[in-house]
């Protein structure tokens, strides 16, 4: 039952009788979405649907429709320029279904955790149900599904190569990428009346070429292109920070077809290989794939968002609260609510992570200034208790950071910034998230300011002032951390740090925290099942849990997300840099056991972890030795013991005693 009028007052318009409020016609756009409306900036329907709202064009949300007819679109009318349609803020069969392929029994999107409040790959579906409610309006999908499944895939669940997203949802356009820039040069152009067919042109978007059509000239401007959009949404000259000649036409790159890289690994492996080349909006070439008679055509990324532009779409008039419809809140928003989002965009590149594939590898920043507008919001609201949860992003410690040789950045193919070493053209500054800490944590009703975005602990070590602030004032007794592995082989692979990166960056933090006089521990992340991890990398990481003291209780295992470079590994079986065979873990049974061996401590992991040590003739490791990860008889689970903790392990997860408690190694 719908709450009184005045409760859904602030928000966009989610039904025609919020729209009929508002005065006016049906909406210019509908943003159809797999997720809950929850009007904060973390989530895509709120930041895209309020960026286009500040720009003149009348909005509404249809969130979480029933699916099963086109009912729920007819009833907001026939939007006048186009549907915008995304599955949520992340990739839904990741959202569904564990590493495993089991259902998930929540969603952290859905009001109150519900499941079965959107369908697998809901961006298709969605797709559909749009044309039929109203034939002829164009339909733009997007989001992360969408983006990371602009080319040919390989679809873990189904466990075949699928596609692109814009065959099987038969959408005029697929924007990748964050969007707003396209978006709203895409809703301008349609509103001045030009053709959905006219805006081939733009970056940050994909198309399919019809049966007869020519592939036209590689010309990319106006706002996503050449030229970047202010604030006030004038033109402020070229993007790249030169004038461009519109006469000129880029390269463009042809990957292996479709029914090429269907089951052809090296095809596969050389289709990643170009595609993940071609990521710098500088200097970022076409690409076009065969999809049978069809061509599919992909123009180079959008343009990084300027500061002015990244703070005005972070002030925008969001209530910050879930629509007053739901009863309960997704999960997804209790985690975020007393948040402050920083920046955007990441340059570590890590082989199992699609962020740089999506938000892309250039930083993108907001200023001190809006930052801490934000953060007097959040500490004058009534129901805040003092503690804004994390001042971060997707890494909290690149606030700022850049490349110092911008004519260099825009030649620069390198898939990562700081591997296998950082950049010494990497701006590695922390002096402005320094002062950004310590200004925020002055702001009037602001208790405590922690950071729980991760943090590049490669850059954080070599920065003694921000890891004495960050150990002082910023850490709630627990940091989490994401080593990943600790065999260098599977670490050059993942894109990640020697495992003595993290022991130094352990120790500073340890002596950090001893000054500051604070008992605190880091929380480390690993993950099982990782391209290139077989048991004895696996048996190796063991052991060095058991030396150093971890028992962590949650395990990480790896999910092929499609685009990923060690998606592509699992899939094909080759490091598509280099087409050197790579090992994965493909069979169930063999992930189990890769799992187990992370908590070799847990009672019911004694047996799995066993017959995995003899098979790897480590019968060394079983007994009472320093160095055993298990005794030679199964223990006896003590009374009161939580699942996934052994006898005399951490009470807390991922726990790292103190060396004076470890005992002998």
């Amino acid at each position: 039952m719908p709450r009184p009028r005045s409760a859904r007052e602030g928000f966009l318009p989610m039904s025609a009788a919020d729209l009929a409020a508002r005065g006016g016609g049906p909406p210019d756009i509908v943003f159809v979405t797999g997720d809950a409306y929850v009007d904060h900036p973390s989530f895509a329907m709120a930041i895209l649907g309020r960026w286009l709202e500040a720009h003149g064009f009348r909005v509404a949300i249809l969130s979480q429709p029933d699916w099963k007819s086109a009912d729920a679109w007819r009833a907001l009318g026939r939007p006048r320029l186009f549907y915008a349609v995304s599955a949520g803020n992340m990739d839904s069969m990741i959202n569904h279904y564990t590493a495993n392929r089991k259902r998930r029994n929540a969603d952290a999107y859905s009001p109150g955790g519900q499941i079965d409040r959107r369908p697998d790959r809901p961006t298709a579906v969605y797709a559909q149900r749009c044309r039929e409610a109203f034939k002829g309006v164009p339909v733009i999908i997007g989001g992360v599904e969408a983006s990371l499944r602009r080319i040919a895939h390989y679809d873990y669940w189904s466990d075949r190569v699928w596609p692109s997203m814009l065959v099987t949802s038969k959408a005029d356009l697929l924007g990748y990428g964050m969007g707003e820039a396209t978006l709203l040069e895409i809703a301008r152009r349609l509103d001045a009346g030009e053709p959905v067919s006219a805006l081939r042109d733009l970056r940050g978007i994909a198309y399919l070429l019809g049966k007869n059509e020519s592939l036209p000239p590689a010309r990319f401007g106006d706002a996503a292109g050449e030229a970047r959009v202010t604030v006030a949404g004038e033109v402020a000259g070229d993007a790249a920070g030169e004038a461009a000649d519109p006469t000129r036409e880029p390269e463009t790159i042809e990957l292996p077809a479709y029914e090429q890289v269907i089951d052809d690994a090296r095809a596969f492996a050389e289709m990643t290989r170009k595609l993940h080349h071609e990521t710098n909006p500088h200097n970022a070439r076409r690409l076009v794939q065969r999809h049978g008679d069809r061509l599919l055509v992909v123009n180079p990324p959008a343009f990084a968002l300027d500061e002015k532009t990244m703070d005005a779409l972070h002030e925008l008039p969001y209530t910050r609260r879930p629509h007053p419809d739901y009863a309960e809140p997704p999960p997804a928003w209790e985690t975020i609510k007393d948040s402050v989002q920083i920046m955007r965009g990441c340059f570590g590149g890590c082989t199992f992570c699609s962020i740089t594939m999506h938000q892309g590898r250039e930083i993108q920043s907001r200023s001190d200034g809006s930052i801490l507008r934000e953060v007097e919001r959040l500490a004058a609201a009534p129901d805040f208790k003092g503690t804004i949860s994390d001042l971060g992003g997707p890494t909290a410690n690149m606030y700022r950071m850049a490349c110092t040789r911008p004519d260099v950045e825009k030649t620069c193919r390198r898939l990562s910034c700081v591997h296998p070493k950082i950049c010494k053209l990497l701006g590695t500054d922390h002096a402005p998230t320094l002062a950004l800490m310590r200004k925020a944590r002055a702001v009037p009703g602001v208790a405590r300011v922690h950071i729980a975005s991760g943090i590049r602990m490669d850059l954080a070590a070599d920065a003694p002032d921000y890891l004495e602030e960050l150990a002082r004032h910023h850490v709630g007794g627990h940091l989490k951390v994401a080593p990943e592995h600790v065999s260098e082989r599977v670490l050059s692979l993942m894109k990640k740090p020697s495992t003595g990166s993290f022991e130094i960056f352990a120790e500073r933090f340890a002596a950090a925290s001893k000054r500051a006089g604070k008992e605190q521990y880091l929380v480390p992340y690993f993950i099982a099942s990782h391209p290139g991890s077989g048991v004895s990398d696996m048996i190796e990481l063991a052991l060095y849990l058991k030396r150093h003291g971890y028992r962590p209780r949650q395990v990480q295992d790896f999910i092929p997300a499609p685009m990923d470079i060690a998606t592509c590994m699992y899939w094909t079986g080759l490091d598509p840099f280099t087409l050197e065979p790579v090992e994965s873990a493909r069979r169930l049974t063999d992930r189990q056991v890769q799992r187990a061996l992370l908590q070799f401590f847990a009672p019911e992991n004694w047996a799995t972890v066993r017959e995995a040590l003899l098979r790897a003739g480590r019968e060394d490791l079983i007994g009472d030795g320093p160095d055993c990860l298990i005794p030679a008889r199964p223990p006896r689970p003590k009374p009161g013991d939580e699942r996934g903790r052994g006898a005399g392990s951490a009470p807390r997860e991922g726990y790292r005693r103190p060396a004076r408690e470890r005992g002998r190694r």
